[in-house]
């Protein structure tokens, strides 16, 4: 019965730690691309200063 537990547990630490990365990884990707937008929009104030 312990193990039936502590393999349950593993496995779902295992699953939300997954999730985990993946929700990390999505958040880098979404400030990647606000990081283009924002130097996009420099880039055209920048040439209409000009």
């Amino acid at each position: 019965m312990r193990t039936g537990i502590r393999s349950a547990l593993k496995y779902a630490e295992n699953v939300l730690i997954r999730g985990a990365r993946r929700n990390a990884w999505a958040a880098v990707c979404e400030n990647r691309r606000w990081a283009e937008d924002r130097a996009q929009a420099g880039e055209a104030l920048r040439s209409r200063s000009a």
